[in-house]
């Protein structure tokens, strides 16, 4: 399952900043953030619709999870998957979109995030 996330997230890794990219289909020029992470959750079987950052903090069983933990709210959404950070901010300038980067500790996470994970993950 984790590795299907993975696999699903390295397919869209790079592509562009869109703005509501990823929510009326999967397939899209370019995402989200809640698209991105919507199209990798989608792609290991765990989502069957793509949800907004909001609906992505209710996602799943509360807290952190042992190999997926996603940090929503009605903002902003990522997942931090086997230890790496995916997500569509902190890019360098001029880069946008979806990638994966080194998670910064959990203490560093802004407190205004609901930690969730799929349940068993």
């Amino acid at each position: 399952m984790v590795k299907r996330v993975i696999a699903a997230a390295n397919e869209i890794d790079r592509r562009p900043y869109v703005w509501g990219g990823g929510h009326a289909s999967f397939i899209s020029r370019g995402y989200d953030c809640s698209g991105a992470v919507s199209y990798a959750l989608h792609g290991a079987g765990l989502l069957a619709y793509t949800q907004v950052s909001g609906q992505l903090a209710h996602y799943g069983d509360p807290g952190p999870g042992r190999w997926i933990t996603i940090y929503a709210n009605a903002e902003h959404v990522f997942m931090v998957v086997a230890g790496l950070r995916f997500d569509t901010r902190n890019d360098p300038e001029g880069v946008s979109g979806p990638r994966w980067k080194m998670a910064a500790p959990e203490s560093q996470i802004l407190p205004k995030f609901a930690v969730r994970h799929p349940a068993g993950l």
